[in-house]
This record gives C-alpha cells, structure tokens and sequence, in this order.
C-alpha cells in the first residue's frame, strides 16, 4: 500500500517527512495541503486528519501519525534506515530531533515565513531581527558540532541529519547564508550526494503564491 504524505513545498517540516520517505525503500506519494487558503484550518482537515491543523500527516494503511519527529521514528521502525544502531545511537538522535525542532527549525521557519510569506507592510522587523538573533546561535552549535564529524550522530547519515537541514535547503532569505557557515555547507553537501536526494520543492508541491478559488 502507497504511504500518503499530507504536506506542501514550503514546508520545512513536511520536507523532513519527505525527505526520509524518499531516502527509503517504501513507497509514497506526496497529497498537497492548499495551506496558504487555509486548508490546514479547516473543519474537515483538522477531524479528519490533524486536530492541531498543521503539516505534515503521514497516512499508511490505518496509522495516520503527525508531527515530523514521530513520523521519522516510524519509518525507521519499518525500515531500519536512519534510526541508529543500539539504544543509545537512538537517543542522541533523538537528543538532536528535538533540539532542532525547538532551537534551530523553530527559528528558522518561523524566520522564514514572516520575512517572506507576509506583505511587507505585516512583518514585525524587531521580531525578525530577534528571531535571527537566536537563529544564528543554533547555528552555532551545529557548525561547532560539524566541524568535528561528517554526521551528526555515528558514522553515517540518520534522522538527527534529515531533522536538522530541512530549513536550510531554502533559498528565501531568513538569516542564513551557507557561505558562512563551512562545516554546514559540507554537511549540506554530502546529504545533497545521497543517492536519492531532492530538493523539497522537487519533492512536493508549492503553495505559495496562495491560489485564488
């Protein structure tokens, strides 16, 4: 049975989905989420697949699971790729999932989007500028990391990575320049030399310019 992916191009978060789904041996396809009109919001979106009205939804069979984290984890249990290899391998990936999801994707997205996806009149400057301020200091962290290994957990590329690039496949701009960064932009490098490896926006549809009904 073909894995739905409920999720959309801009989507950082959907492309971690995304991105272990395609790195694997299972099939799946991509189902687009019109977000930018509002069909994350709605009644049926919400009752039918994610009462927190967000991307992306995975839907395999009869488990449906969101938030990409978890989604991860799943693929992992079925596919054994990207999970690590003993229970401790296991939890620093995960020590790594969650750090990204509130130190480093959280800022960047949120970044992203007011500095991109909001008339310029709406976007809130000192927020933005806080927003980078703390950006800059998770990437810090990673770069410090990366410059003493190839991945960041192990030896090879598990879900700690596929968690923590999505955002900065991005070209919009947010406060991230890989020019800056060299133990990033190698690491960036070799996940784009997976055999495998998409951009999201070659991966899942975009939404943005919202579409007019």
């Amino acid at each position: 049975m073909t894995i739905k992916l409920h999720c959309f191009g801009e989507s950082g978060h959907s492309y971690k989905a995304a991105l272990a789904l395609e790195l694997g041996p299972l099939d799946w396809e991509p189902v687009f989420v019109d977000f930018f009109n509002g069909a994350s919001r709605s009644e049926s979106y919400r009752h039918d697949l994610n009462v927190m009205g967000e991307a992306p939804v995975l839907v395999d069979g009869d488990v449906r699971l969101t938030q990409s984290g978890v989604i991860q984890d799943y693929l992992s249990e079925r596919t054994g790729l990207f999970g690590g290899q003993s229970p401790e391998g296991r939890r620093e990936i995960l020590r790594w999932v969650l750090w990204d999801n509130h130190k480093l994707s959280s800022q960047a997205g949120v970044t992203r989007f007011l500095r991109n996806f909001l008339p310029p009149d709406k976007r809130p400057e000192p927020v933005i500028a806080w927003l980078q301020g703390r950006l800059t200091a998770a990437l810090r962290v990673l770069e410090g990391h990366l410059e003493l290994r190839e991945w960041i957990v192990g030896q090879d590329v598990t879900n700690a990575d596929l968690t923590c690039c999505s955002y900065l496949f991005y070209e919009e701009p947010f406060g991230f320049e890989r020019k800056d960064w060299p133990a990033i932009d190698a690491w960036l490098k070799r996940i784009e030399a997976l055999d495998g490896w998409k951009h999201p926006y070659d991966l899942m549809q975009r939404a943005y310019p919202a579409k007019t009904a």
